[in-house]
């Protein structure tokens, strides 16, 4: 039996919940990928499964922020609970034949792939907002690292100099910081 039989076989269809708004971001990394682009908005899509790499007809979407320091694991915490509903209204509405399928737009759609170690490496030639996003977007996995003395230093957050900040305010910013949360 061939995947396309396979597909067709329950009652509504094969559904899949997607970490994000298709057809943006079809692949592996989703969520990742948002937060190290820099995106402001994510959400959830369901969708029916076909024989493509996501890019089956469109049920449902739940639009939602990204924050400033949002890491992807915080994101896929938000979104985990986000999809448990939007699957369930989508088996609702399949249910009682309120929602069809919309075919994606082509036009928009980019790739997400799988997340490599490799991409983890710092470029500190990047702006510090490029370097933000993609300590955030790989925390928890892989992890952005650099080197230091020979040795490897994973980062798990980063702050960025601030508009006319030198080095020396942003260290004492951030004791401050420290010291205020103690």
């Amino acid at each position: 039996m061939c995947i396309r039989d396979r597909l067709k076989l329950p009652r509504y269809g094969c559904i899949n919940v997607h970490g994000s708004l298709l057809p943006k971001y079809r692949g592996a990394a989703p969520i990742q990928r948002s937060v190290i682009n820099g995106e402001k908005i994510t959400g959830i899509t369901t969708m029916y499964m076909d024989e493509g790499v996501d890019t089956g007809d469109i049920l449902l979407q739940k639009k939602t922020q990204i924050d400033e320091d949002e890491t992807s694991g915080e994101l896929f915490d938000r979104l985990k609970d986000i999809g448990a509903d939007l699957l369930i209204k989508t088996i609702e509405g399949l249910k009682d034949n309120s929602i069809k399928g919309i075919k994606q737009d082509g036009e928009f759609k980019s790739i997400a792939p799988m997340l490599t170690k490799e991409e983890g490496k710092i470029d500190f030639s990047k702006s510090g907002g490029e370097i933000h996003n993609l300590v955030r977007g790989l925390n928890p996995w892989p992890v952005a690292y650099t080197f230091y003395k020979g040795k490897t230093l994973k980062t798990v957050s980063y702050t960025h100099l601030r508009a006319h900040e030198t080095p020396e305010h942003l260290v004492c910013r951030l004791l401050l910081e420290k010291k205020k949360k103690k």
